[in-house]
């Protein structure tokens, strides 16, 4: 039986995309997840799983359906090898194990391929996502909502944060542990420690 399995992370996402793959497949079944890739604790991956039987194939739009833990995708793509399930990746017709049954050697190659596979798609993934970031900060930047580096208490603030710059100079001047004066201002112990450090150049 040729077992077809489309999923997306969050409920608003679609899958009519990856299920119409499916069915031009020819999957006899077709399973449809809305749940997080980041593990296989998936109540629908687990009822399909428990149906795949030797001589079934398994039907995927892409690696990153299985999710995005590449330990336990790896994991997961050698127990469906050892019990003689096959794999199909639609988008890279390269893995599609049942092509390599006559190849002796061949299938722990594809193995040793879907592992490289994953590695370059987590790294793939973690840079789009920094660069995601990247852009929505210039974007924030440009719009001008965007505090990210800049000194909220110092020499040159105004309004509160100078106050408050004030109170807590006042305070290490007069020998407050910065414990203390973190308890009376209410600013992190860190903003408090990077003050006393300017104060200290001042001096020099």
């Amino acid at each position: 039986m040729i077992f077809g399995y489309a999923r997306v992370s969050t409920k608003d996402q679609n899958l009519n995309r990856q299920i119409k793959e499916l069915e031009n497949f020819g999957c006899d079944r077709i399973y449809r997840e809305k749940q997080s890739g980041k593990n296989f604790d998936r109540p629908v991956y687990k009822e399909m799983r428990s149906k795949l039987r030797f001589g079934d194939v398994l039907v995927i739009h892409d690696l990153s359906r299985f999710g995005r833990n590449k330990t336990e995708i790896k994991e997961e793509w050698e127990a469906l090898i050892k019990e003689e399930i096959d794999i199909v990746v639609l988008n890279m017709p390269i893995l599609d194990t049942r092509k390599y049954k006559e190849l002796e050697g061949v299938g722990q190659l594809v193995s040793d391929l879907v592992l490289t596979l994953l590695s370059w798609m987590v790294d793939e993934e973690r840079e789009r996502i920094r660069a995601a970031q990247r852009e929505g900060i210039e974007i924030a930047k440009k719009q001008g909502k965007f505090r990210g580096g800049i000194k909220k208490y110092y020499a040159g603030a105004t309004g509160r944060d100078k106050v408050v710059y004030d109170k807590v100079v006042q305070l290490l001047e007069l020998g407050t542990s910065v414990m203390d004066i973190h308890r009376e201002v209410g600013i992190s112990r860190n903003t408090i420690y990077s003050i006393q450090r300017e104060l200290k150049k001042d001096l020099i």
